[in-house]
């Protein structure tokens, strides 16, 4: 039988697959929903289920309040998580988590990645932030959606716009993104990771690294973003 939410399902489905096809993910980690604001649902990969082994209609589809709209299978460990950034912020359209190496090693770190290179400012004009651990008394709560929580807060903290800073890690655990489509938070996802890595090698070659200065940040962005964009094709 036809579901309604088929092409919401396939939407997921494939950026799931990027996750896997970018070498994002490894066996069962990461995890990747889109949304569909107009039925008030999302849809998540399943919990466990390898990315070689995972199909369409193995996707969950579930409302705002982590209710089970549609599947068979349990949702994602972080189905909370995306709910609570769906609630709470309204022009996004899809969420990726992912273990990738060198986004991990920075959240381990529980250090933001500077802004050292106009690679990095061709995506945002901030430090990759980096959310402190969680607090005991919320790790012993309801962890997933207080992960949501920790989300908001630490961009509440430092001042950040999630429509323009699309990615967070979280310390000692690891990334999250998003963006207005399912496909733009997988890329967000990419990103981040070569991102990292570059901060990463950079500082391995001189520890001292300077951060990019603030003239090449706004030019680098702003040929991309600005409201006078001239990079890419009309």
């Amino acid at each position: 039988m036809s579901s309604k939410y088929q092409s919401l399902k396939e939407e997921c489905y494939e950026a799931n697959m990027q996750l896997d096809a970018l070498d994002l993910v490894i066996y069962t980690f990461g995890n990747v929903s889109a949304v569909d604001r107009k039925e008030g649902v999302f849809a998540i990969k399943p919990s466990g289920v390898p990315y070689a082994e995972l199909k369409p209609e193995d996707i969950v589809i579930l409302d705002f309040d982590n209710n089970v709209i549609e599947g068979t299978m349990r949702p994602s460990s972080d189905t909370k998580t995306h709910a609570y950034l769906y609630k709470n912020w309204e022009n996004i359209g899809g969420i990726a988590h992912t273990h990738a190496t060198y986004s991990v090693a920075w959240a381990q770190s529980q250090l933001d990645i500077p802004i050292f290179g106009t690679t990095h400012a061709d995506h945002l004009t901030a430090d990759i932030p980096c959310a402190p651990p969680m607090k005991d008394e919320l790790i012993a709560g309801n962890y997933e959606y207080n992960t949501g929580i920790q989300i908001l807060d630490c961009f509440k903290e430092k001042g950040l716009s999630y429509e323009e800073v699309q990615m967070i890690l979280i310390g000692n655990h690891g990334p999250f993104t998003w963006g207005p489509t399912a496909a733009k938070a997988v890329y967000n996802s990419k990103v981040l990771e070569e991102v990292g890595r570059m901060a990463y090698l950079t500082l391995q070659i001189n520890p001292k690294a300077p951060r990019l200065k603030d003239s090449l940040i706004k030019k680098h962005y702003e040929r991309k973003h600005g409201k006078n964009a001239y990079y890419g094709q009309n």
